[in-house]
């Protein structure tokens, strides 16, 4: 690729690519791993896959990769661990330090164990910790009506068994009977369980319990007044405490199995008062053991994670460059007759030097007696697409890449993106009071981006945060854009000098510009006071910026295809220069740069000429007078001659550069040489020639014309539709302007006029909260995403192909979280 550069252009490394070279290392075993950490350090080198056809685990450092993980798995257990408890990691700043990766592994591994080892223990008594505190609530609760509740159960189990041996006292003997009343008292004796079931499920526990025991039960229950630990889920829950009078072994066991099926915890009960004192009293004092054991546990725990945090970020950072070196390694050819590993990587060319360095100073510290071979390989591969970019350049550069990455070293877009995406953002958005609400607010982003980046924020602050510099100069160009326009919330100031009109008769008023004569100088910059808000036939303000969009767009399609030209001459494509650019600049030019030169005539002559009409007779009429529509001498020869240079321009991108082509090719099977056309349309002839050593490759002339064709109806209809695209330009200011007077009219005066403290407080909040709203969010979204439509259709389909790739060096700066 030719390093001819014409013309003055930005600096290269923005305007075009990096010159790329593929270049070829062979490593010596001993060295490779030191080699590629000194790789990763400098960050210029994107390594090629040589063992694609392997499968991960097959690779010589599957088993070091895998390693990495469970390391990796590790310090995210750690993380959660830390999280849970409240502590941070260190943010003191990871310095390099030599850390062995086997003897990390071991302690990471003990670490690992000891807290395990604590958490189940601390889990343990935690659990033993929450049913005494169930059980001492079951006793306090349970003691208060057992007295009660047991009474009351035994008298409704007489009245049970009375009335059952009243019914069956028919057919019972005389001395069955006897024996029956002589022992009534002894099966009257109950037996109940005790304990806590959740309050939600309470009444679904008694309906069970009565259908399970046909109703053979006597159930109390007494809720809790305070939520308490489920020593199972270790949740918060509100429960009640619950005490079943049962008679029998098999009514017993269904209760038992009842409870077990409502997750309700059972716990003994004594009947004696005494006992139960006791028994609170020995709760009481292990609830004591158990707290001191519990916090001396969690404070060496907390101790343990403590000096786990102040070496995390060391340790993390350690895992996350071996696992990269390691999947790096995997990715070299092992020759192993040569104990050396070989690597294909793309590289800068101005890091040639840089990189060989690092090879000698790899092979210097491993102490390897033979040095790493560092040697350029020629290839016909589409190199990766490189532009050194800083903090403020970068988001401009994501813009572009958003819509597709460079072809190796193509224009870029994103040089002159700096400039025009915040200034045609600022035309639809011109205000300068919003401008300074836009710029405080940015700059409180841009002043504490240190602390900001270094911090994890939610999605859209992410993203706004990313764009800081993008928002500045947006904002700053909507100032300025707000100043010529003269306008701050919708409201005209006489900033730099006092309106140069003033009212001859009372045909002025209401705002209309009728009636209005010159008595000042002009007004030094921008619009006119007395000019803003007129509601005359042709209001001026709308007119200068319908115009001025006409102008702006105009314009910007003559830089791109300026940049086509720009493309073709680096690229040495002759054809794209006659038959792509200099057609496409005069159709274009022909037409709508006329209309502008016709825009620009009228503004300095102050003519009354209608340009609808000149444009529209321009092609129906080209021959007819001008009569008052005439802007300049010679006018209508001008159109005539025009309109036939743009008719003559269609054919002139259409026709013969297919022709050419099947030219080229045929003289080419002749043995007649030639250069090889670079460019994208003959690439699509040419396709392969390479590649396919014999050259038989068949000539689709049709495939060629056809792709000609839809080019040119494409640039053709493109530079109509294009044209008329910008007028959006015009379209959003007025729309911005226009809801800026009703929020300002609508809302503020309104409530001014109300002469009520009250109302205009509300009426100001609402004004705050309007503006805030739409037009400082909405509005500004708005305008965003159109500029960038404009940007990525509108300028870059005249240039910009955008089907090359990133170049993603091997760099430790780069290592992500997700990725390793």
């Amino acid at each position: 690729m030719g390093d001819t550069r014409g013309g003055c252009c930005p600096p290269m490394d923005l305007f075009r690519s990096e010159t790329m070279q593929l270049v070829q290392l062979i490593i010596p075993m001993e060295s490779a791993r030191l080699t590629v950490y000194y790789l990763g350090k400098l960050g210029l080198l994107q390594f090629k896959d040589l063992n694609s056809d392997k499968s991960p685990f097959r690779r010589t450092y599957a088993g070091q990769i895998k390693k990495c993980g469970e390391m990796a798995r590790t310090l995210r257990f750690f993380k959660e661990q830390m999280l849970k408890a409240g502590v941070s990691p260190s943010a003191k700043s990871v310095e390099e330090t030599e850390i062995d990766l086997d003897d990390l592994e071991v302690k990471l591994a003990e670490l690992e164990a000891e807290l395990t080892e604590m958490n189940a223990n601390g889990e343990k008594l935690q659990r033993s910790y929450n049913e005494l505190v169930e059980y001492k609530i079951v006793l306090r609760k349970a003691g208060d009506f057992f007295p009660s509740a047991q009474h009351s159960a035994t008298a409704r189990q007489r009245e049970m068994e009375l009335n059952q041996m009243v019914e069956e006292s028919i057919e019972t003997p005389l001395l069955q009977e006897q024996a029956t009343s002589t022992d009534l008292s002894k099966q009257v004796k109950l037996g109940f369980v005790t304990g806590l079931v959740s309050r939600g499920k309470s009444m679904a526990f008694e309906r069970i319990l009565f259908r399970a025991t046909r109703g053979n039960v006597f159930l109390e229950q007494v809720p809790i007044e305070a939520p308490i630990t489920d020593p199972v889920s270790g949740e918060k829950m509100e429960k009640n405490v619950f005490m079943v009078f049962y008679s029998g072994e098999r009514a017993k066991n269904k209760i038992l199995k009842i409870c077990d099926a409502f997750g309700a915890n059972r716990y003994p009960f004594a009947e004696d008062c005494g006992k139960q004192a006791l028994m609170i009293s020995e709760v009481s004092g292990k609830i004591s053991e158990l707290k001191s054991t519990i916090d001396a546990g969690l404070l060496h725990r907390d101790h343990l994670l403590r000096t786990i945090s102040d070496q995390f970020e060391q340790w993390n950072l350690k895992v996350k460059k071996e696992k990269s070196i390691h999947h790096t390694l995997n990715m070299l050819s092992l020759d192993v007759t040569k104990k050396c590993l070989v690597a294909e990587a793309w590289s800068p060319v101005f890091a040639t030097k840089q990189i060989q360095d690092v090879l000698q100073r790899a092979s210097v510290d491993s102490n390897s007696q033979v040095g790493a071979i560092f040697q350029v390989l020629h290839t016909r591969e589409s190199p990766p697409t490189y532009f050194r970019t800083n903090k403020f350049t970068s988001a401009f550069q994501e813009i572009v890449d958003a819509y597709g990455v460079a072809k190796y070293q193509e224009a870029n877009p994103g040089v002159y993106t700096i400039v025009t995406f915040p200034f045609l953002f600022a035309v639809m958005f011109g205000d300068w009071g919003h401008g300074i609400c836009l710029l405080l607010a940015t700059l409180f982003f841009i002043i504490r981006e240190k602390k900001l980046s270094s911090q994890k924020l939610g999605d859209i602050t992410e993203m706004t945060f990313g764009g800081r510099y993008v928002i500045m100069m947006m904002s700053l160009f909507s100032i300025y854009t707000g100043f010529i326009y003269n306008e701050c919330f919708s409201v005209a100031f006489d900033l730099f000098a006092p309106s140069a009109y003033a009212c001859r008769d009372l045909s002025c008023r209401d705002a209309y510009s009728i009636g209005l004569i010159k008595v000042r100088d002009t007004y030094p910059f921008g619009v006119d006071p007395a000019w803003h808000g007129t509601r005359s036939e042709l209001p001026f303000l709308n007119s200068l910026k319908m115009k001025m969009s006409i102008l702006l767009g105009v314009a910007q399609m003559n830089l791109g295809i300026l940049l086509s030209y720009s493309n073709a001459t680096f690229f040495g494509n002759s054809l794209n220069i006659w038959f792509q650019f200099i057609p496409q600049m005069i159709f274009l030019n022909s037409l709508f740069g006329y209309l502008s030169l016709l825009i620009i005539v009228k503004w300095c002559t102050g003519s009354q000429a209608d340009l609808y009409h000149i444009m529209i007779y321009m092609f129906l009429s080209p021959t007819d007078e001008l009569g008052d529509n005439q802007l300049f001498p010679y006018q209508k020869t001008v159109q005539l001659v025009l309109l036939l240079l743009a008719l003559v321009s269609v054919p002139w991108m259409l026709l013969p550069k297919p022709f050419l082509l099947k030219k080229r090719h045929e003289n080419r099977h002749q043995g007649q040489s030639y250069t090889q056309v670079q460019g994208t349309d003959d690439a699509l002839s040419e396709a392969n020639h390479d590649s396919h050593g014999h050259g038989h490759e068949e000539f689709e002339f049709s495939e060629v014309f056809v792709h000609q064709l839809i080019h040119t109806i494409e640039f053709v209809l493109g530079a109509v539709s294009n044209t008329a695209s910008y007028l959006r330009l015009w379209a959003l200011s007025l729309a911005h302007s226009q809801l800026s007077i009703v929020f300002y009219e609508k809302v503020l005066l309104l409530a001014w006029g109300y002469n009520n403290m009250v109302i205009l407080v509300v009426g100001i909040i609402i004004f705050i909260f309007a503006t805030v709203g739409v037009l400082l969010i909405m509005e500004t979204l708005s305008a965003f995403l159109h500029a960038l439509r404009l940007h990525w259709v509108e300028f870059q389909n005249k240039f910009y192909e955008g089907d090359g790739y990133k170049f993603y060096p091997f760099s430790f700066i780069l290592i992500d979280d997700e990725d390793y």
